[in-house]
């Protein structure tokens, strides 16, 4: 299948890229620039000069191809919908694979699925009502699918280790905000780049959280992080308006309590994570 993609020099974009190829698709890549256009190509993928606001672009790529993975991150959901449309518009009743993640479902109240209600935290907010004109496509002949990715490891842990480890390493403490009792629903970097692949073949308007299915607390990553850092145990408390003030508006996303089950994904689609200890990745060094 040829496939157009989004954000394919980005973290989970390379992943993806990877995986479709080792499961016999060809891949277009969106490029900003020089530097994505040879990341992208390294990977094994076609570079496609462009960024999110070329319309024109998105929209004849995703006309190419017979499948298209948004990845990349939009400035605004003004942005985001206006390119999800270009790229529905071009693909047509082809596959649409849209991300989004599980953040806006806010605090889960225990182990959660795709039927939780949804309260996000300010920073996801604009993405409901983008979500779901993506999925109204659907009604219309096209083919969305919509997936929710929890907190991503492995790899580069891009926002774990630029919130996390760095700042931590550098304090001597890995932080974690309050008691740090509430859960991460994380994912491994891999996993959720098989889930991608899979989800090409999904029903018109699914809904998939991409979660490992193991939710550990916020204190035991930061535990396994101190580990991974060199600095064996060494964690601190801070409070939510410290996390502000040093993270911003992610805090807040940071300090959710969430656990959820990828039992759909699992029956739908016959995905199965493989990393199941992300402590373990986490503490590695």
């Amino acid at each position: 299948m040829r496939v157009f993609l989004t954000g394919g020099s980005g973290y989970i974009g390379g992943a993806t890229i990877g995986a479709l190829l080792r499961h016999g698709h060809t891949v277009e890549a969106l490029a900003r620039n020089d530097r994505a256009a040879e990341t992208v190509r390294a990977l094994g993928a076609a570079p496609v000069p462009g960024g999110l606001g070329d319309l024109g672009v998105l929209n004849a790529a995703a006309a190419r191809a017979e499948a298209v993975v948004h990845l990349a991150q939009a400035e605004s959901g003004d942005e985001d919908l206006a390119a999800a449309t270009a790229m529905q518009d071009g693909i047509g009743s082809g596959p649409y694979v849209h991300t989004g993640g599980t953040w806006v479902y806010g605090d889960t109240q225990g182990v959660a699925d795709e039927t939780a209600p949804w309260n996000p935290p300010s920073l996801v907010a604009w993405r409901e009502p983008v979500e779901e004109a993506v999925l109204r496509r659907a009604r219309q002949g096209g083919r969305p699918v919509l997936m929710q990715p929890g907190l991503l490891y492995g790899g580069e842990n891009r926002l774990i280790d630029l919130f996390y480890t760095s700042p931590g390493k550098d304090a001597g403490a890995i932080p974690y905000i309050g008691t740090g009792e509430n859960h991460w629903p994380l994912v491994h970097i891999d996993d959720i780049a098989e889930l991608y692949v899979a989800a090409l073949k999904a029903a018109p308007g699914a809904v998939y959280v991409g979660v490992g299915g193991v939710n550990p607390t916020a204190k035991d990553c930061a535990l396994a992080l101190s580990r991974s850092a060199g600095i064996d145990g060494k964690v601190v408390s801070i409070s939510l308006e410290q996390a502000r003030e040093r993270m911003g508006p992610i805090a807040d996303a940071f300090a959710l309590d969430q656990q959820f089950t990828p039992a759909r994904a699992r029956a739908e689609l016959g995905w199965v994570p493989t990393r199941t200890d992300p402590l373990a990745v986490l503490g590695r060094r």
